[in-house]
């Protein structure tokens, strides 16, 4: 069982995180969400669509300008204020390193904090346990916020990424935070190059088997676009392959730019696997 909020996520079904970026320079979508109006919108439509998470970030992952901790929390604060006002069924996630933050959104209602960069504020833990709120624990290869891999090696990337993975999501356990309220993410792309994300997706499976549940957050990535070579804005058919591939390997959380043809692609794979039925059945009987 996965608790996260007042929201409750059965053993087979796939969950979907929508992605709103309050930051003007984000990889995707270059800002389209950066003031409230287009923002809010995009929640709005998320939601429709199927996502049951929206994970709202205030800082681009890869370099760029620097944002402090003060304008990070200017970003997101208020806005999760006002998602958790107009859907207050939604579970809202925010993507932070940073335990001020942490602390700043949980207050205005956040129910889950997305550390991406993999503990390098322990301090972020602490945050989740004391406001009994989720917390994603992520491999990032020991990578500073905001850095892009360089000669990066593993003996073995999913042995590191257990060890990495595991211990987080232990420690935070021991701190108070639920275990039901715990996700592990493989991190494709931080700390790692595109061979090691996709051999991280290859093995999936062996998170899987942790029983921690697995969250991925593949959508319109490097190592999409180099498996590829597609830029950016073509990365939506490999990004649905990946999906697709994750979720027959058991991944249960699913970070999206695309939910509409995510919840499409996370359906079949359900349907194929016999935990869902067809949403309709007529062939054949008529």
């Amino acid at each position: 069982m996965l608790r996260l909020g007042n929201r409750e996520f059965g053993a087979h079904e796939p969950v979907i995180m929508a992605i709103v970026n309050r930051t003007p320079d984000s990889f995707y979508d270059q800002g389209a969400t950066f003031r409230d109006e287009p923002a809010l919108a995009r929640v709005e439509q998320a939601v429709a669509d199927g996502a049951a998470i929206i994970d709202i970030g205030g800082v681009k992952a890869g370099p760029g300008e620097e944002v402090s901790a003060e304008e990070e929390a200017r970003r997101t604060v208020g806005f999760v204020a006002e998602v958790r006002k107009r859907f207050p069924d939604v579970v809202i996630s925010v993507d932070t390193w940073r335990h001020e933050v942490g602390e700043a959104v949980c207050e205005a209602g956040a129910d889950l904090l997305n550390d991406a960069w993999g503990g390098v504020d322990p301090r972020l833990a602490e945050v989740a346990a004391r406001y009994d709120v989720g917390l994603v624990c992520t491999h990032a290869g020991g990578a500073e916020p905001r850095t892009r891999p360089h000669r990066v090696t593993y003996d073995d990337v999913m042995a590191d990424i257990l060890r990495v993975t595991l211990g987080l999501a232990e420690r935070a356990a021991e701190l108070g935070v639920r275990r039901d309220a715990i996700m592990i993410d493989p991190g494709h792309d931080f700390g790692k190059n595109t061979r090691h994300s996709l051999e991280a997706t290859r093995r999936l499976g062996e998170m899987r088997d942790t029983g921690w549940p697995v969250l991925v957050s593949l959508s319109n990535k490097d190592f999409v676009g180099e498996t590829l070579d597609r830029p950016v804005k073509e990365r939506v058919l490999g990004t649905l392959a990946t999906t697709a591939v994750s979720a027959w390997l058991g991944a249960r959380v699913y970070r999206v730019h695309e939910v509409a043809e995510t919840r499409q692609v996370l359906d079949m794979v359900a349907s194929i696997a016999g935990h869902r039925p067809p949403a309709v059945a007529r062939r054949g009987l008529a």
